[in-house]
């Protein structure tokens, strides 16, 4: 990256050096990372194809690109991610929001009433709080972590997104649940194998909080201690709402009937697969 360059000449370059590196969507970071070193979005990126890079930019968009290279996630280089229609900010503390955990929001909406009282264990950035927060402005919300770091930025996130006043974040382990109880327990905990986090997208692997990732030996282990704890957490009626990996949700289904939980049902996400797992308390 030396002489003049332009927008367009740079997009060119850029998007060819990251499929070189194994970039999934080189042409798309490409876009995304130039747009936030010029100030643009990605309309304004393309009505300024002829625009010429000052020397400062290129140095400021040349440290963002080696990080990218590096299989670093883009949420984290931007410091941002969307989940729900709402921004958030990230940071490596805290797994980056997926859009498959929409669909965790999607299905506890119809089952819950204006006055609920809703869990979030394992908040992370706060994603599914904020979110359920921001569609039920009654409701009462704990969002639980054991990581201080991650709560700090999920209280940062639930204040940039107007909901701090009504979410109470406490650090707290999910092996033992705060007293409830509680009409809707909600969470995507850590659910890849131990064995199996060696395989993980670099940008996974690499990057993201291993105590986010990493469900025990096979996978389970949040998903027995929830079920462990059901009867007691929640209120006559609650329901118990999980994001699952792929592959568990019989294994997950089988934990919440031995629970006791009923009506227990399966979502799947728009590629398929079976992504979410609830029950509800009799």
């Amino acid at each position: 990256m030396s002489g003049s360059w332009t927008v367009l000449k740079l997009l060119r370059w850029t998007a060819d050096y990251f499929a070189g590196h194994g970039i999934d969507t080189p042409r798309l970071d490409a876009e995304l990372l130039l747009a936030a070193t010029l100030g643009l979005d990605r309309v304004g990126v393309y009505v300024n194809f002829e625009r010429p890079l000052q020397a400062e930019e290129l140095a400021s968009f040349r440290e963002q690109v080696k990080r990218r290279a590096a299989r670093e996630p883009l949420a984290y280089i931007l410091g941002h991610a969307e989940f729900w229609s709402l921004s958030f900010l990230v940071t490596p503390a805290v797994l980056i929001p997926r859009p498959e955990t929409e669909l965790l929001v999607e299905a506890s909406l119809p089952r819950l009433d204006g006055q609920a009282r809703i869990l979030d264990v394992g908040t992370g950035s706060g994603a599914l709080a904020i979110a359920l927060a921001h569609e039920l402005p009654q409701c009462a919300v704990t969002a639980i972590d054991v990581s201080a770091a991650a709560l700090a930025v999920a209280a940062e996130n639930a204040r940039r997104n107007g909901v701090a006043a009504r979410i109470g974040f406490v650090q707290h382990d999910l092996m033992e649940l705060p007293p409830g109880p509680f009409d809707l327990i909600v969470a995507n905990p850590p659910y890849i194998p131990s064995g199996d986090l060696a395989t993980l997208m670099p940008e996974v692997r690499d990057y993201e909080p291993r105590l986010a990732l990493d469900g025990g030996a096979d996978g389970l282990a949040a998903y027995r201690a929830l079920a462990a704890q059901a009867g007691v957490a929640l209120a006559p009626g609650g329901w118990l709402l999980v994001e699952v990996g792929t592959g568990q949700a019989r294994a997950v289904q089988e934990l919440f009937a031995g629970a006791g939980l009923q009506e227990i049902f399966v979502s799947r996400d728009l590629a398929g697969i079976e992504r979410v797992v609830g029950g509800k308390q009799p």
